[in-house]
């Protein structure tokens, strides 16, 4: 049996509507707002691709490039970067698009970590991977180099 799954058919994508809720006092979208719908749709292609419970383990890279505001729609992708033993990264892309211009900008880049739960909470083993492209193979490889890089600053920081 092919333990491998192709990424397409465990990707995510999530459309929102900025409203006055959403902001700050200038009109922008509220950064833990953008965190929180991240953290969704990250949490949704994770658990499409492992068929398990998802939980979020880190995030780091999470780069906002300009500001969403009010009255712009969101559209966030989401995709399985790699897949170690129990946890993925996922890597998530997100556009503001601006309804009456028709421009649209790429507003922020994050990769999370998600570790998969069998029923009794316990991490759980996570299908590999099949990539198809170029792209698919880019990213899985940047993947590992960001997850070295996170175990040594974890490494850094964690008590003796």
């Amino acid at each position: 049996m092919d333990n491998q799954l192709p990424l397409k058919q465990h990707q995510a994508s999530m459309t929102q509507l900025v409203l006055p809720n959403d902001t700050n006092q200038l009109g922008n979208l509220l950064g833990g707002q953008l965190m929180h719908w991240m953290d969704l749709v990250a949490a949704i292609a994770a658990a499409r691709h492992s068929r398990h419970v998802c939980v979020t383990a880190s995030v780091d890279e999470l780069n906002f490039i300009h500001p969403i505001k009010l009255g712009e729609v969101v559209t966030l992708q989401a995709s399985v970067n790699r897949v170690f033993r129990s946890s993925m990264e996922v890597g998530v892309k997100v556009l503001s698009e601006n309804l009456l211009t028709g421009i649209i900008r790429h507003a922020n880049t994050a990769y999370l970590t998600f570790v998969a739960l069998d029923s009794n909470g316990k991490p759980a083993g996570v299908p590999q991977i099949k990539f198809e492209t170029d792209e698919e193979h880019r990213r899985f490889e940047d993947a590992l180099v960001r997850r070295d890089k996170r175990l040594e600053r974890r490494k850094k920081t964690s008590p003796i």
